[in-house]
């Protein structure tokens, strides 16, 4: 008999590890030159429409900066005129309001002056009316309790004489 193993011959742990590796680096190597293809530019053509874009932009730009400057100063000079003009307005309504108010003010402190003088006139002549009554009452009141003296003192006259002698 043979010592020959009929197995086939086992690579050992690093030989599988570096063909592995050897798959990955061509399969990515494949994989690279399929998406330049795809791609269809190069570094170097990308970098030259980058930059024609770029100046294409700049010179772009600065021909419509002027324009675009004049229109600013134009919208600011209207801001600031329509600001003035409603400031103005303002101002006029302002006073317009004041003054309305004013007269308004005018009027009221005038009624209410005339208010004020009508009622003093009327407590003036409510008061008179109650100080006659109460001096006509009070000189009533003083007639009748003299007179109620009187006859209490004509009543009594001749009773004290009679107790005045009988002592």
């Amino acid at each position: 008999m043979s010592t020959k193993t009929t197995k086939p011959e086992e690579k050992g742990f690093f030989e599988k590890v570096k063909d592995t590796i050897e798959d990955i680096w061509d399969g990515t190597k494949d994989k690279a030159e399929e998406l330049k293809d795809a791609a269809g530019h190069t570094y170097e053509e990308l970098k030259d429409a980058a930059g024609h874009t770029y100046d294409n932009l700049k010179n772009k730009i600065s021909s419509e900066k002027a324009p675009a400057t004049q229109k600013v100063a134009a919208v600011k000079k209207a801001v600031s005129n329509k600001t003035a003009a409603t400031a103005a307005k303002a101002k006029t309504a302002a006073a317009g309001v004041k003054a309305k108010a004013e007269t308004k003010v005018k009027e009221i402190s005038a009624k209410a002056k005339d208010e004020t003088v009508k009622a003093k006139k009327e407590v003036a002549s409510v008061k008179a009316k109650v100080d006659n009554k109460a001096k006509a009452i009070t000189s009533k009141a003083k007639s009748e309790t003299a007179s109620a003296k009187k006859a209490v003192a004509a009543k009594t006259a001749p009773a004290k004489r009679k107790t005045a002698a009988s002592h």
